[in-house]
């Protein structure tokens, strides 16, 4: 019998991707674990600063006594700020209060990858996003486990600011790794071709032939159900839902303005 183009879905996804079974309350608590600072893990060097600050403040020092206070108070509220919003997006999360999106991970082998969040998988997507990230880098991410992905974007002076998903340029944490900078994407025809190929697709991962004219490879993708949490003006996240069963694997992106 031939097969169809997205046949190799599922043999892709066992390769890939860490597909497994999880105990639903081993699952919250690893949620609550990682919301409530990791997160932290990338937030990690914020607070090593204010140790060092506090280190330099207490020595005694006549040259620049007052220049020193203000960087440990930014810091300080900084800090609380993005633990105030991880804690109220977490709660948030646990009462299945958010919004239900398709989302879509797709990009050359050798290619950046992007992300798209669509309500409606007719139309252009709400949120489209390239990360600087290489495909074969972050599938290696999500084949060992669970998956982080922050994304920071500086708060504006300004007494109105946009909305957060209109931001054109974010810092990247991966698993609390550093990973450059996120690029806020318009939907081309390149992106709609590829999100109309897929559009059948409601739960899987898999490959695409690569455009001849490239040489970044296949073209690799994964699609699935998100949560979309909003914490406030400055803070969203979206989570991947794992139906019971599926055992799929944990993705979780971050925004937030700081």
């Amino acid at each position: 019998m031939a097969k169809t183009p997205h046949d190799s879905s599922f043999s892709f996804s066992r390769r890939y991707f860490n597909w497994r079974k999880k105990v639903v309350e081993e699952d919250e608590d690893d949620d609550e674990e990682i919301l409530t600072l990791n997160s932290t893990s990338h937030f990690s060097s914020c607070e090593e600063e204010l140790k060092d600050a506090e280190l330099r403040i207490s020595l005694p020092s006549q040259a620049k006594p007052m220049v020193q206070e203000p960087k440990k108070r930014f810091s300080m509220m900084a800090v609380s700020k993005i633990r105030s919003a991880l804690t109220v997006i977490s709660k948030s999360h646990h009462s299945g209060s958010g919004t239900k999106l398709i989302g879509t991970l797709f990009g050359y082998r050798r290619g950046h990858v992007h992300f798209a969040f669509q309500g409606d998988t007719k139309i252009n997507p709400g949120f489209l996003i390239q990360l600087a990230t290489p495909t074969s880098v972050l599938v290696r991410e999500m084949a060992s486990g669970l998956v982080r992905i922050a994304l920071e974007c500086e708060k504006k002076q300004q007494k109105r600011p946009g909305k957060l998903l209109d931001e054109p340029l974010w810092r990247t944490y991966c698993n609390g790794k550093k990973s450059g900078y996120a690029i806020r994407r318009e939907c081309g025809p390149e992106e709609w071709k590829v999100l109309k190929a897929v559009e059948p697709i409601s739960m899987g991962a898999g490959v695409l032939p690569g455009n001849g004219a490239r040489s970044e490879g296949e073209l690799m993708y994964m699609r699935a159900r998100f949560e979309r949490v909003v914490g406030s003006k400055d803070s969203e996240a979206f989570y991947m839902m794992n139906p019971d069963g599926s055992g799929c694997p944990e993705l979780s992106v971050y925004l937030l303005r700081v």
